[in-house]
């Protein structure tokens, strides 16, 4: 079964720890307990952030993961809103994410 995770990434390949504020995400497919595609997208949700309400921001960034096919959804931390509609939209949530973000895809497959 493949799955999709979606996790933010600095220039360094770091995690991000601003979900909802982050500038890049990658989007990682994964088959066969392995990555088999990476690939890193400018999303701007940091400036696009406070453009509009938190509703018109967490459409944005739901429209992203449904039209991405995004399974799981991986960050260091986000706000309670932002979790409920993840969750509402069935989406594996894995929070406390740190630190070399291949290194954490590639721990949560071992999982």
């Amino acid at each position: 079964m493949s799955r999709v995770m979606c996790i933010p990434v600095d220039a360094q390949g770091q995690v991000d720890p601003r979900w909802g504020w982050a500038l890049r995400v990658a989007l990682v497919t994964v088959e066969d307990q392995k990555i088999a595609g990476w690939n890193e997208v400018d999303v701007h949700w940091d400036a696009l952030h406070d453009q509009s309400g938190e509703g018109q921001h967490h459409a944005r960034v739901a429209k992203f993961l449904m039209d991405n096919g995004v399974t799981d959804v991986v960050a260091s931390h986000m706000g309670q809103g932002m979790a409920r509609m993840l969750a509402s939209m069935r989406l594996e949530i894995h929070l406390d994410a740190s630190g070399d973000a291949r290194e954490v895809i590639e721990r949560l497959i071992r999982e």
